[in-house]
């Protein structure tokens, strides 16, 4: 197993011939691997002289940006303990107090004790009568040893947080190199926020450590980046794909023709595009087809925050609907309830560090396992397929128990639909909750769409009726996750008089059986 950590903690780079690329307004700035340690090193220095040591904990509040690619390699060099936050969420003495940090770098912050504006970094790291510190400043990372903390994306509430081992980043960086080969000639795009997703930071390890170039920007600006810097690998939730390919669409390119497909969508993403990777979230069957069947892979992947990567299709072991097989380091079984269980040979932790009380147990077994709550299974060979999540399976008032993923998944098909969540619990029938794609949608057009599917689904998986919302589900308004998963609750509550009239409707006999009911719904 490859030491990536230490490797970057414990020796200066000296490559100039490879890059970070960083998205800036309209422009791309170009940093070569060896400036940036340089600069780390430098960095360092500083934040020794500001008494940060050996397993302290410093964290940056901010987007993507330059100065959060040399403040991690500085803390690394250091032997401390990287803190990423979502920006937006927390005041910052908050976090300070909450996680016992030693400093604190965000965006816009008023410089004051431990709290530091985040540009003062890029400005420590040219000080013209600094020195990089030499380096190894500490004796190396353990394998056991804490190097970052990890938090789960949920929209609401505090996030429960791990203390992330070092042996565990070294065993999956170890296995996804051996399976795709990054390296010379490679250019790998992320836009998932650094703060909030360890796993993007990965691929700037890969860099320093494989020797490659990478191009970091922020969501909004990934068309920009990738037109700009040309990647050859972009780490995307589904959300992404599933926007290529709509603009796609609405652009008249005639997506039947294959060759016709491909080249647009080589060109949309830079022309050099070796495959794409997706995971986070489930992606659909439809957007996997779009990009697999024109000849530009899209290998789709499964693992969560507790147990990082767990299984990932790539090239030679491909299976189009499954998640891939399951990577060396891992194991699965299934429990008795069909609920997936993942083992780790260096776990990332066995519990949280941060949570409320009975989250370590519902998560974490003795056994130092991890109860996904995702209900999946295994075929003939060693394909993992996730069908969804327990709390996907809605009970109707039948007591028959329905999978909404797949129903989920086929209302948005539907080219107005941008997303779709299903209600039903204890009723009659499921009701869509749909928030519209670009230009609205056409009640009659869904409604026929709808009742397509009602004709050949189970009588228990009739969609009846659809509460249409103006706005997208969106992060900002806190109905979808930082992975761009739905907040189911949230989501519900928000139409909850709409859904009392659709029940209402159906009780007092207005909504016939043959029917699909379409109302106008209001993100509030």
């Amino acid at each position: 197993m490859n030491d990536t950590i230490n490797t970057i903690a414990l020796n200066a780079c000296l490559d100039a011939g490879h890059f970070i690329h960083f998205q800036c307004g309209k422009e791309v700035h170009s940093y070569s691997l060896a400036e940036l340690d340089r600069r780390a090193g430098v960095l360092a220095a500083c934040l020794l002289e500001l008494g940060v040591r050996v397993g302290d904990r410093v964290g940056i509040l901010g987007q993507n940006r330059v100065e959060w690619v040399i403040l991690e390699l500085a803390i690394l060099k250091l032997g401390g303990v990287t803190a990423g936050f979502e920006p937006g969420r927390f005041a910052p003495q908050e976090l300070v107090q909450r996680y016992g940090l030693k400093l604190l770098f965000g965006e816009g912050l008023t410089t004051g004790g431990p709290i530091l504006d985040i540009e003062l970094a890029w400005k420590w790291s040219e000080r013209p009568d600094a020195q990089p510190a030499r380096v190894p400043l500490h004796r190396g990372y353990d394998l056991a040893d804490i190097f970052a903390l990890r938090f789960t994306s949920g929209s609401t509430g505090k996030p429960k947080g791990l203390e992330v081992t070092v042996g565990s980043v070294n065993s999956s960086l170890a296995a996804v190199t051996q399976m795709f080969g990054h390296g010379e000639g490679d250019n790998i795009l992320v836009f998932v926020p650094l703060g909030c997703s360890l796993q993007q930071r990965y691929w700037i390890y890969s860099a320093f450590v494989n020797g490659h170039d990478a191009s970091i920007s922020n969501y909004d600006d990934w068309l920009t980046t990738a037109a700009l810097t040309s990647p050859t690998v972009v780490m995307g939730v589904p959300r992404f794909y599933e926007d290529v390919k709509a603009q796609i669409e609405r652009s008249g390119v005639r997506v039947q023709d294959l060759q016709e497909r491909r080249r647009v969508i080589q060109q949309l993403l830079g022309g050099r595009i070796r495959y794409l990777w997706t995971g986070s979230a489930p992606a659909s069957r439809a957007v996997l087809d779009f990009f697999n069947d024109c000849g530009v892979p899209l290998y789709e992947g499964y693992g969560l925050t507790e147990t990082c990567i767990v299984a990932k299709n790539c090239p030679g072991s491909f299976r189009v609907g499954s998640v891939g097989r399951v990577l060396p380091d891992k194991t699965i079984r299934f429990d008795k309830d069909g609920v997936l269980i993942v083992g780790s040979k260096i776990p990332l932790n066995s519990r949280y560090t941060w949570c409320n009380p009975g989250d370590n147990e519902k998560m974490f077994l003795p056994t130092a396992e991890i109860r996904t709550q995702d209900l999946g299974h295994v075929d003939e060979d060693g394909f993992l397929y996730i069908h969804g999540r327990v709390d996907d399976i809605v009970v109707m008032n039948s007591g028959l128990n329905v999978l909404v993923r797949e129903i989920e998944e086929e209302i948005r098909r539907h080219r107005q639909v941008h997303e779709c969540v299903l209600f039903g619990q204890g009723k009659p029938f499921l009701t869509a909750i749909i928030s519209a794609a670009e230009g609205g949608i056409d009640g009659a057009s869904l409604a026929a769409h709808l009742a397509t599917w009602n004709r050949r689904c189970h009588p228990e998986q009739r969609v009846n009726a659809a509460v249409i919302v103006p706005g997208r589900f969106s992060i900002d308004n806190g109905l979808l996750t930082t992975q761009h998963k739905p907040v189911r609750k949230k989501i519900h509550a928000c139409v909850e008089q709409e859904l009392g009239a659709v029940y209402a409707q159906a009780q007092q006999g207005i909504l016939q059986p043959e029917q699909v009911l379409i109302l106008e719904g209001a993100v509030q």
